[in-house]
């Protein structure tokens, strides 16, 4: 493989992981019981089009209500508001394009997207790294536990291959190019505010730079400039959704009420990590519990391996972990949501050449693949109802 085209090894590994994935989703749903969606035992097509990408559907066939569904006693119901826009737009589009279900469309715009995001991984991780390490990284991006989302209708994928488009732009600095991608991805989950967060504190950071001194590393003024605009649009993107919400429904708060209704409560910040933290390990531990994770993440940033990766990569890890902490009811779902982590897969490549290392890393991340998809992605009511959400 080592005289193929880049881009053809990357294809290749990727496509490999993925037919791993698909062969642990075909043996979990020979085992798949009683569920909401379809009778036991289903194909491998129908088990992977259940959760979200039902609600994904709704929107290709509904589009977004009105006005906030709500039950006799006012409270807002579960609704498609929770789900953006761009993913099952395109959905749409293929599904009329090619005729075909708009389930079998949003699995197509959802493993292309996969692909593409490997590619573009890999474009950013060799401006950091050797093509042997950027290759072991993205192995281990394509075989993270969670990386069979990338395969179902859901638009992790879509964001991902996003967002790694915009940091290789800002990488390479092209701040202005990486504007409408920036709109794009805001538009396919809620990642835009932290990464407004990046390119804001990045502004502050290059400013200080060029007052301190010349060299490589210095922005000019129309590059400072390009990074200024580039944050002014995050952070207007970031706020489109809500927006739209708001004008469709006449309701201000319709896109936060929307987000809350799965968690149960209103939205407070952090509170959620300390209601998790004493659920799991008691009164006393539980509330340290957040504080101890927060300095052990922080102080992995500050690690060798992941110093090695720059300011711009290590500041979307930071900011994005601090948008979790921030605003994320912490559950099993969690795990998915640390997908956009992925510029620490380079970090984790990085740490050793050892060949015995690395393979693994990937052994385990497909036996835990197997974890996931069996524990979460499975069906299997639990003793109150309903199931854990992957």
């Amino acid at each position: 493989m080592r005289r193929w085209p880049w881009w053809l090894q990357v294809s290749a590994l990727y496509v490999a992981a993925r037919l791993a994935s698909a062969c642990i989703f075909m043996a979990a749903a020979l085992h798949q019981g009683t569920n909401p969606w379809f009778p036991a035992k289903p194909d491998y097509w129908n088990f992977i089009n259940i959760w979200d990408a039902r609600w994904y559907g709704e929107v290709i066939s509904n589009g977004y209500p009105a006005a906030l569904p709500a039950d006799a006693a006012g409270n807002v119901q579960e609704n498609a508001w929770a789900f953006y826009p761009l993913f099952p737009f395109l959905g749409r589009a293929v599904s009329t394009l090619a005729g075909i279900a708009p389930a079998a469309a949003l699995t197509i715009v959802a493993m292309l997207s996969g692909l593409v995001a490997a590619l573009v991984i890999y474009s950013l991780f060799r401006h950091k790294a050797q093509h042997s390490t950027a290759m072991w990284a993205v192995a281990f991006f394509a075989t993270f536990p969670v990386s069979g989302i990338l395969q179902v209708p859901y638009a992790e994928p879509l964001t991902v291959l996003l967002l790694a488009a915009a940091l290789l732009l800002v990488i390479r600095r092209q701040y202005y190019v990486a504007m409408p991608v920036v709109l794009l991805m805001c538009l396919s989950r809620p990642v835009g505010v932290p990464f407004a967060a990046v390119v804001g504190l990045l502004f502050v950071y290059r400013l200080v730079q060029r007052s301190r001194g010349k060299g490589p590393q210095v922005h000019s003024p129309r590059e400072l400039g390009g990074l200024a605009g580039l944050a002014a649009v995050s952070g207007a993107a970031a706020l489109i959704w809500p927006a739209a919400a708001w004008a469709t429904t006449g309701d201000i708060e319709a896109y936060t009420k929307t987000e809350t209704v799965w968690r149960g409560h209103d939205l407070v910040p952090f509170k959620p990590w300390f209601d998790t933290g004493i659920q799991l390990f008691g009164p006393v531990l539980g509330v340290l519990a957040p504080f101890v994770f927060a300095g052990l993440f922080a102080l992995m940033l500050f690690s060798p391996p992941v110093v090695k990766l720059g300011v711009e990569l290590r500041l979307w890890c930071a900011c994005y972990m601090a948008y979790l902490l921030l605003f994320l009811h912490p559950q099993t779902s969690t795990f998915r949501m640390l997908l956009p982590l992925f510029p620490l897969a380079l970090g984790a490549a990085v740490l050793s050449r050892s060949r015995a290392y690395r393979g693994t890393v990937i052994v385990m991340f497909i036996l835990l693949q197997i974890v996931w998809i069996v524990w979460l992605w499975a069906w299997a009511q639990l003793p109150g109802g309903g199931d854990y959400p992957p």
